[in-house]
């Protein structure tokens, strides 16, 4: 995370998580409409509701008005990681081992930034991936090199009894 996110967490968190949501992601950005996104989930495993969406606006946004750390116009937009969840913190790793994921690197290793498949562990600040290709099925990458990652949404296509 960067310091302006860490700024925004610090204001914002403990009163979020006091409501029961977690804070997946925060970001600051855009041309000349500047729009801050906070990305929550809820920490009882239940589905976001607009509803839920709409109190921690609230919320955030008297949080904001107080501490006022943000000196530009912006547009506040509190929304769900949605089902290809990004994976930020290193604890969002832990909690999703065993799921499918997307990750892209910062350098090349072996050649490529772009890689698929399991997360297979996460060993301290060291993530295992097993590749379903032929060459190497595992892969190991420091935690800090992961430019970016997101969880593959698995997708069911069960047939319904009318």
């Amino acid at each position: 995370m960067n310091s302006f996110a860490d700024t925004i967490e610090r204001i914002i968190g403990p009163s979020l998580e006091e409501m029961g949501f977690g804070i997946v992601r925060i970001s600051f950005g855009g041309g000349n409409r500047k729009r801050l996104q906070i990305m929550i989930e809820r920490l009882d495993d239940q589905n976001l509701s607009l509803d839920d969406c709409a109190d921690v606006s609230r919320t955030v946004s008297a949080l904001l008005d107080v501490e006022d750390p943000i000196s530009e116009n912006y547009v506040l937009e509190v929304s769900s990681p949605g089902i290809d969840r990004p994976l930020v913190k290193l604890k969002d790793y832990v909690r999703f081992q065993g799921s499918d994921i997307q990750l892209e690197l910062n350098t090349l290793y072996e050649g490529r930034k772009r890689f698929s498949g399991r997360l297979a562990s996460v060993d301290g600040e060291e993530i295992t991936l097993e590749l379903p290709e032929d060459g190497k099925p595992i892969v190991k990458f420091p935690y800090s090199d992961v430019q970016k990652a997101k969880v593959i949404p698995e997708i069911s296509f069960k047939k319904t009894e009318r």
